[in-house]
């Protein structure tokens, strides 16, 4: 009876010790399995998850624009006040819905050229008003003539033709015309070949941006979605080689596997340059658990605190010897147009910038971009880019609608928000064939260990009283 029951004791702890080495084992294999279906299914070619999404966005992406109506725009141009704004908006446009174009692969570098077209359609439900609605705005020809016509003899003549198009320094134009494009009076008056259509954005629908050629991570799935070239330069020819790189892929994902100490690269062909993101936080998004990425400060820092930024500095007067920060110059990769990127209503710029400007309010949790990325696949699940447009405006003695200024303004034009978050069925999809399984295998390998281990501990504990039991 006794030999009986301890071998049961025997018996039971042995088959815990199994259970608990079992679920032990189950965890670097399971591990491995996981890598290499997510490694499978992130590379970019026809069949993979990774692909269906690339080709087309997977959510909806959103553009939402606040513009800036100048409430004084006659004492600023007489007097040089103070410029007073009240933003307006969202005004939303869908973008992002076409799929890419002209897919082309190359299997000897392991990567994929293609075309992304453009086009943006008005969502008035998520809109404050129609694209009909009028601001008034800077002119934009006249504020950009001192810069691309320094040439006082060619300004005296260019202010005849901005006098008598009753041009002025503000003017009054639809959400439409600002952002999509308008026939300029002045420059169609002027007899020379000219372009003579304006918008911050234009031209945008049906036209395409690119080529691209990025990597598919066939052979090096740390290099998936990373772009080679752009149209067909790895850097960006109106920058020094130094500053102009492309870096990172185009945001929407990166490769899997994401580590908290990792920086995000990503590149956006509107503002000429790539940007990075660093670790911010742990969230919840939809039941799935995401990293999220920001913009550190130092993205729009000056050149004295970020080198990276030389580039961006362009004059010496203006930005104070390269000192102010917050504000980056892109106007070389804008034809030469006094274009300034900054974070909204000058978030985190400094003082100086902001002060000729009423009516800001710089706000962290509005204002901010981040990235919320799954860290085992790298796809991104929700975004915001946020930025502001800004247009220098400087003095000009030779033309009279800038004649009055008497000192330089860094106008806000409008701030964009970029966003999309993923849908609750893509989640709930998301959740079951990705987090779901994962936390079930890791789930199943605690069971094991788990319940292996008081078996063995209750059965060895067992045996040990009754030995001593039978002894005594």
């Amino acid at each position: 009876m006794g030999c009986n029951r301890n071998c049961g004791l025997i018996t039971g702890a042995v088959i815990g010790a199994v259970v608990a080495l079992f679920g032990g084992i189950l965890m670097p294999v399971g591990d491995m399995l996981i890598e290499k279906t997510v490694k499978k299914e992130s590379v970019l070619e026809e069949g993979t998850i990774a692909f269906k999404n690339w080709v087309k966005a997977g959510a909806n992406v959103y553009r939402q624009f606040w513009i800036f109506d100048v409430q004084n725009p006659e004492e600023v141009a007489v007097n040089s006040s103070k410029i007073k704004v009240k933003q307006r908006g969202p005004y939303t446009y869908r973008v992002r819905y076409l799929a890419k174009d002209i897919i082309t692969r190359d299997s000897k570098t392991h990567t994929i050229s293609f075309l992304r077209p453009k086009g943006a359609i008005f969502e008035p439900s998520l809109s404050v008003g129609t694209e009909n609605d009028t601001f008034t705005v800077l002119n934009l020809a006249v504020a950009a003539t001192p810069h691309l016509y320094p040439s006082t003899f060619v300004q005296i003549i260019l202010n005849v033709f901005i006098k008598n198009s009753n041009s002025f320094m503000f003017q009054k134009r639809t959400v439409k015309e600002l952002l999509w494009g308008y026939k300029d009076p002045f420059l169609s008056s002027v007899p020379y070949s000219i372009p003579t259509t304006l918008g911050v954005f234009y031209p945008y629908n049906n036209t395409s941006d690119g080529v691209y050629k990025v990597f598919s991570g066939k052979d090096d799935i740390s290099k998936v979605a990373r772009i080679d070239t752009y149209k067909g330069k790895k850097h960006l020819s109106y920058w020094p080689s130094y500053c102009g790189m492309i870096n990172g892929t185009d945001g929407a994902s990166f490769p899997p596997f994401i580590e908290k100490n990792r920086v995000l690269q990503f590149f956006s062909s509107d503002i000429c340059r790539s940007f990075y993101a660093v670790f911010g936080a742990e969230i919840n998004l939809k039941g799935i658990p995401v990293y999220r990425f920001v913009l550190p400060s130092r993205v729009f820092a000056s050149p004295l605190q970020n080198p990276d930024n030389h580039c961006f500095c362009t004059e010496k007067i203006i930005s104070k010897d390269c000192t102010l920060y917050g504000v980056l110059d892109i106007s070389k990769c804008k034809e030469g147009k006094p274009v300034y990127i900054s974070r909204p209503h000058f978030l985190h710029a400094s003082p100086e910038i902001a002060e000729p400007i009423e009516g800001l309010s710089p706000n962290e949790e509005e204002h901010s971009t981040y990235l919320d990325v799954e860290p085992i696949t790298g796809f991104t699940l929700q975004f915001a880019q946020r930025l502001q447009i800004n247009i220098l405006v400087k003095p000009a003695k030779n033309i009279v609608a800038l004649k009055g200024l008497k000192h330089n303004y860094l106008v806000p034009i409008l701030w964009l928000n970029e966003t999309a978050t993923i849908g609750d069925e893509k989640a709930e999809k998301f959740r079951n064939q990705v987090t779901g399984k994962i936390n079930l295998l890791g789930l199943v390998e605690m069971i094991l260990m788990s319940a292996g281990a008081v078996m063995f501990i209750a059965f060895t504990i067992s045996y040990c009283a009754c030995r001593l039991k039978n002894a005594k």
